[in-house]
Formats: C-alpha cells, structure tokens, sequence
C-alpha cells in the first residue's frame, strides 16, 4: 500500500473517476441550512446569483444550489464525474477544468462554490483564481461534511478505516475559527465560519458504498477492501440490527467575500 509522497494528492483527487456511480448514489447531501448561511453573509437570496460549482463531482452540491434558483455553472476535471454529472443534471451546464486554472471569465460569477473540494487545490493559485473570476461584492465559499469524532461508533469505524487505509486518524479536535482560515489559505478577507450539524438514515449498503467511495479506499483496489468491509457488515449490523445507520456530520463551512 502507497500513503506516502508516491501517493499523490492529484491521484487521490482522480480516484474518483473509478466509482462515480457509487459516489452519485451513496454520497451524503447537505442540509439546507448551510445555504441559509451562504445566503445570510451574502445578504441576498441565492435566487439569480450566478454561481460556478468548482469540483462539482456528480452534482451533488450543483442540484441543491440550482433548487435555490440559482444560475449555476459547474467546473469538473474528472471525464467519468462529468459524465455521471450531464446524466443526473442533463440542463446544467460543466466544462472541464480545476479551481487551479478556472476556465471562467474575469468578474463573471457572484458566488463560487468548492463542496469537498478545495483540499485538492493549491491555494496559491486557487485564491487568486477565485478572487479573479469573483465580481464586486461577490463570495467564495468552501465546506466539508466532517465526521461527528463525539459519536462513538463513528469513531471507533474512523479508526478502523485509518488502520486499513495506511493513513493517521484524524483528530476529534477541531482547529479554530482563526486556524481553520489559515489553513484555507484566506487569512486577510473577511470570512465567516460556520459549523452545522445534522444527519440522515441511511441502509448498511449505502452507508458502506458511501465509506468506500473515499479516496483512500479507491487507491487501495476493490480486492483489498473487499474482506474489511465484509467484517464492517458484521459490527454494523451487530450495532444497528435493522440495518438502517444514523450518520452524523458537522458541516464545516468558510465564506469569504472578495475584497
């Protein structure tokens, strides 16, 4: 197993190409009031914003975005996503392309959106991309569906895949307002963070396509994650004997608005 430097980001970012039906199907959604908050730093309606989704995947953020009337476009580097993106979203438009080089004019959208995204940015070059395409009073917004570490479960299951996938487990500790900017590469705008929890029920099979539908299982090859999620099913359903999971997640949400 690679998890070193020989493991690349961009090669992680691309993995997903090999399960974009499984991501479309499996893959959590977010809660509405995460667009609430958009919206409320915005101080406007999302209806009519133009907005261009970057690292749109299969449209899972783009559909929630376009259910608010918004104008959107979507950004995709990814051939197999993009595909699975024009079949569940056949009216919205995506063009080829990643928040380091954004194939989008100067001052053309109000609102640029990265749904579990921008980590596979250099955000040397993806700030000043975004501020670029950005107009006047317009807004960059980044978000994470974080795992809820304080449920015990989904701790001890973290753990387990971190074991497996060759990879540390991550802290229950969150970074604070100010670090959590730093680390986003946005220290000198005006931000806002938000952290909003929520959760959804969900079947043992989705709740197990979902967790293999992460990067660091689609490098490892279905061979070598066919025997761990097995023995998941097994504690799984021990924990949840009408297999049916509650997920929970924390929405980590940062707004940053064009100076």
């Amino acid at each position: 197993m690679q998890h070193d430097g020989e493991m690349t980001a961009d090669s992680r970012a691309h993995s997903f190409n090999s399960a974009a039906g499984q991501y479309e199907a499996s893959r959590p959604s977010y809660p509405p009031a995460l667009f609430d908050a958009v919206e409320e730093f915005m101080g406007r309606s999302l209806a009519g914003v133009r907005v261009a989704d970057i690292g749109a995947g299969t449209g899972i953020a783009t559909r929630l975005l376009c259910e608010r009337s918004a104008d959107v476009i979507a950004v995709e580097p990814g051939a197999a996503m993009t595909a699975e993106f024009r079949r569940v979203l056949p009216d919205v438009p995506v063009v080829r392309g990643d928040g380091n080089a954004l194939p989008l004019a100067d001052s053309s959208r109000d609102l640029l959106t990265y749904a579990q995204s921008w980590q596979w940015t250099d955000t040397s070059r993806s700030v000043p991309e975004a501020l670029r395409v950005l107009s006047p009073g317009g807004a960059l917004a980044i978000w994470w569906n974080t795992t809820a570490f304080d449920v015990p479960w989904i701790r001890a299951q973290h753990e387990r895949i971190a074991q497996h996938s060759g990879i540390p487990a991550r802290s229950a500790v969150r970074p604070d307002d100010e670090e959590a900017v730093r680390l986003a590469g946005l220290s000198g705008l005006r931000v806002m963070r938000r952290q909003i929890r929520w959760q959804r029920e969900v079947s043992l099979d989705t709740h197990l396509a979902n967790i293999s539908s992460r990067s660091a299982f689609l490098v490892l090859g279905e061979a070598a994650n066919r025997a761990f999620l097995a023995e998941e099913r097994r504690l799984l359903t021990e924990a949840f004997p009408a297999e049916v999971a509650v997920e929970g997640y924390v929405v980590d949400l940062l707004v940053a608005a064009r100076p």
